[in-house]
């Protein structure tokens, strides 16, 4: 049965503490649970999501779990393990039995190495996750593509996703490197794209919807109607529009698709990618 899924959105307990990526003068400064994101699925016509890590703790993944037991519109979970640790085995046998949780991530895009994820012990962390079936999803900054490309080769059996169609200039409206690299990647067929976290590239306060179309042009084209999923980065897109804003760039700008190529973008692709419970 077709499911309308948000591929990618945050919950959070906030406190300074545990959160010290928030900004001071951002207005994201404060909770945000799953009772504040029912009613724009609602809205939107969204039949549910998947929840991905804000924290790089066991708990996080353990606390994400907890709310998509409590909450049945939580359909999945990205969590986060330590993918360099020698008990990386073991971290993920605490989770073989919890059908939620559908990948892990690593928030990469702050590790000052550019080839962070080709080190040994990384690399070690990737092998272990084709035994537990869970998807890895890429969270990284236009200079750290070559990486990328390198590691999606080095495991051809492992589903990857990249996330935020890895954050390119899009307040500058620079295209290249960045469009040739998403060409390269898209060449390996075990890896898909998110199309989610624009707004927030772009200019906060000026932004249109012009500004996003040869970025998602780009990653549609080079990766196909079958490996292309809608997130709406909820609530971090809270700093640069609504979450009907978000949703509507994507719904407008894809609107002359065909019904099934929608319906993939739009939930049929994250159900299949990430094995999502029925």
């Amino acid at each position: 049965m077709y499911r309308r899924i948000d591929s990618h959105q945050h919950f959070w307990s906030y406190s300074e503490e545990q959160y010290p990526w928030i900004q001071a003068d951002w207005k994201i400064r404060r909770s945000f649970l799953p009772e504040d994101l029912l009613p724009c699925l609602k809205e939107n016509r969204i039949d549910g999501c998947i929840a991905v890590q804000a924290r790089q703790i066991l708990d996080e993944t353990r606390w994400l779990l907890s709310l998509a037991k409590q909450n049945d519109f939580i359909r999945g979970v990205v969590g986060w393990v330590d993918l360099r640790s020698p008990a990386i085995h073991e971290q993920l046998q605490e989770f073989r039995s919890e059908e939620k949780l559908v990948g892990v991530r690593h928030v990469v895009q702050d590790e000052p190495d550019d080839n962070f994820m080709l080190g040994d012990s990384f690399l070690n962390g990737i092998a272990s996750l084709a035994e537990f079936g869970l998807v890895y999803d890429i969270l990284i900054f236009p200079h750290q593509l070559p990486a990328a490309i390198e590691l999606v080769r080095r495991f051809p059996e492992q589903t990857f996703v990249l996330d935020h169609l890895a954050k390119p200039f899009i307040k500058k409206q620079i295209h290249d490197p960045w469009a040739a690299q998403i060409r390269e990647l898209a060449k390996s067929g075990n890896v898909s794209c998110k199309i989610s976290a624009m707004i927030t590239e772009a200019d906060w306060q000026n932004w249109k919807p012009a500004d996003f179309a040869f970025y998602m042009d780009t990653v549609f084209q080079e990766f196909g109607e079958d490996r292309v999923l809608y997130g709406s980065d909820w609530p971090v897109a809270l700093l640069a529009g609504s979450y009907q804003q978000v949703y509507d760039l994507a719904s407008q700008h894809f609107q002359e698709l065909s019904d099934s190529a929608k319906e993939k973008l739009f939930g049929e692709n994250a159900t299949r990618i990430y094995r999502l419970p029925v």
